[in-house]
Order: C-alpha cells, then structure tokens, then sequence
C-alpha cells in the first residue's frame, strides 16, 4: 500500500524545539527531536486526552502536561512497566529540506489493564438508616490536642444524630496527610477528573476518605469550622479546592454526583463575620449540588474584640443553648435527608408504577 505523505514545513522548524505540535490530516501529532532524530507520536494522551505537544522531555521520554503518562519519543511505547500503554506512531522522511508525515498511524494506541479506581465506581445508595458523615476541619496538632469549640459541639451534633438512628462517622481533617489541589483544573477543565487526579496517582493520599463519604455513603455532613481572620479554617479551603473535581463532572460530563445531600454547618470562633463564613459554605456547598435544611447553621463569637479565649472557651463548654442548638442542627440535618429520600423512594415508586402500567395497557391493546 502506498503511503500518503504530507508535508509539515521546513525542517529548521522541528529542530528548535524537542516537543512540537503538528497535524497529519486532522489528526494532532507531536513531533520530537531527541538526539539528532525525529520521532512523530498521536499528541493525544491515552489517559484524559492530554496534550503531549504541550507537555515536556524526560530522557527520551514525552511526558504528558496533564497527569505526566510518558512515551518513548520515537515508538510511542509507555514508560518502562508500561508499555502496553502505546500512543500511535507515523513514519516521518525529509526531502528538499522539509519534513513529510504519513497520513495514517504507523502503530495502534494500546491500552493496559488498568482496573477502575473503587471511587469511579457507579453511585447507588445502599439500603439502610440516614447516614451522616461529620467533618471536622479545626487544624490542631493531634499529639497534643487542646479544646476546640467547634469540634466539641460537632461532637454533640453527631452523638444526637446518632440517638436519633442515624448511622454516623466523624472525619477529622488534621488526621488526614492529603495533598493541596495542585491545579490541574487550571491545566485544562478535562484535567481535573474524578476520581481526582491527585487520588488516581498517590495511593498514599487520605482525602479519599472524604470523596468515599461524601459521594458514595453519606445521605448528610454535618462540617464544623473554626474562624480564622474572618474566614473558614485552612483545613476546610484545602479540602474544599480538592472537591472541585465534584463539581467539575457537572460542567465537563453532566454528571451529578451529589445527589439529596444534605449539609449543614457548625461555626464558631473568637473573632466575628460569622454570616461571612457561613455564606461561602452555603455557596460552595450548593455549587457541588448539596440541599439545607431550614437554618442551616449554628455559630458562636464574642466579637472582634474579645481576645481572652480562655473566656470564650469557657462560655461554649457551659452553654446550655449550644449545646441544645447542635442537637437541633443535627435533628433538622437528618429529617431533611430523611425527607429526600422518602421523596426519591416515591417518586422512583410511582415511576416503577407508571412503567408497568404503560407496558400493561400497550399489551391490552396488541391483544
């Protein structure tokens, strides 16, 4: 068979840079110059589609921009212990001083056997009671813990829901060794994935904790918060940027993977702006698609002013009316979910109903 041939340019041009964006056809490749030779691969990454044109040299080796899968420069083959992981090759020649790429691929893109991570698999409730899941994010060292307000009445919280049925974990983040958001979004929408990519690569990464309650187990969070100059803890910024590959599956694959959750806060500290904290949880909670129930929130502050903390301390250990308003947070938190998913069983109900009695009546009306 005769191969097709088209030209890409001069080639001065390929030789200014090891990694070089091109097309054949309208097929993006890369071609590299390694060593005083081309090579000429799919610029399309077998794992999310990166793309290799962008990405960077290691030894002889593409690195992809994206999630950093590699490829020999010339065979397209995956990096040692990968090679089954293959992205295409075309055969290159030069004339008169131009560069020419074969129309078609040289090789096929293979795949290796690489099993589902047990996040990516499909959400479905298991039966059972609400189940709320309690996420502390007071950063503290755990070898020598102190007292903290919003821990303690998260305490309370769950304890009630727990009396109430309800099956319950607590999450405490500075327990956790997990990896700030490292951007992948801001790569490109397609790099931010789910399971996260940080989660896919580093098995070590304990955030996975989090995604498996909030996706997959629990009907409710219940997330309690410090104050810290006006804002939410560290703790929960640097989870709440690692919960973007969440909403991210809505815009990029109108996937909605939070569906009926309920959340509801606890907040306190010795500085003020308790409605400004409460705000951005109520925003960023609704972005990922979760519910609230009427008054979502319970706080506590004495004020900018106020700087003997041991008084604030005090105040929270011996209130009555905090303590009565954690057992409420958590009561209104789990007869919300508990509404939800009565709602849901109906309506799946009815609609289980409305099928059978549409397959009947067209069965009545073929006979």
């Amino acid at each position: 068979m005769t191969t097709q041939w088209i030209a890409l340019g001069p080639v001065e041009e390929f030789m200014r840079a090891p990694l070089t964006a091109a097309k054949a056809g309208t097929a993006r490749i890369v071609i590299t110059w390694v060593n005083g030779e081309f090579g000429a691969l799919s610029g399309v990454c077998n794992h999310a589609g990166g793309p290799l044109a962008e990405g960077r040299l290691d030894g002889e080796y593409v690195t992809c921009p994206w999630h950093n899968w590699k490829y020999h420069c010339k065979t397209g083959l995956g990096e040692p212990g990968y090679e089954a992981d293959a992205v295409p090759r075309y055969d290159l020649k030069v004339e008169g001083g131009h560069l020419f790429v074969s129309a078609d691929a040289a090789t096929r893109r293979t795949h290796g056997d690489h099993p589902p991570h047990p996040l990516a698999r499909k959400v479905v409730r298991a039966d059972g009671p609400i189940r709320v899941v309690g996420i502390s994010t007071t950063s503290m060292d755990i070898n020598n813990p102190r007292y903290s307000t919003s821990d303690a009445l998260l305490d309370i919280a769950m304890e009630h829901a727990a009396s109430s049925g309800a099956e319950t974990r607590t999450i405490r983040l500075a327990q956790l060794k997990f990896r700030a958001c490292e951007g992948y979004y801001s790569k490109a929408a397609h790099a931010c994935t789910w399971p996260c990519s940080i989660t896919q690569m580093d098995p070590g990464d304990q955030l996975e904790q989090v995604y498996e309650a909030f996706v997959h187990w629990a009907d409710a969070v219940i997330l309690a918060t410090p104050i810290r100059w006006g804002q939410a803890g560290s703790l929960y910024f640097k989870m709440a940027e690692r919960l973007n590959c969440v909403q991210n599956q809505v815009t990029i694959a109108n996937k909605v993977l939070l569906r009926n959750k309920v959340a509801s806060f606890i907040i306190t500290g010795g500085q003020d702006n308790v409605q400004g904290v409460a705000g951005q949880l109520l925003g960023f909670f609704a972005e990922i698609g979760c519910h609230f129930p009427q008054f979502p929130y319970i706080a506590h502050s004495r004020g900018w002013s106020a700087e003997d903390m041991e008084t604030n301390i005090d105040v929270v250990k011996h209130s009555a009316e905090l303590r009565d308003g954690a057992r409420a947070l958590a009561t209104r938190t789990v007869d919300h979910a508990r509404l939800l998913l009565e709602h849901e069983t109906a309506h799946a109900s009815t609609d289980r109903g409305g099928r059978k009695a549409h397959r009947l009546a067209m069965e009545s009306a073929e006979s």
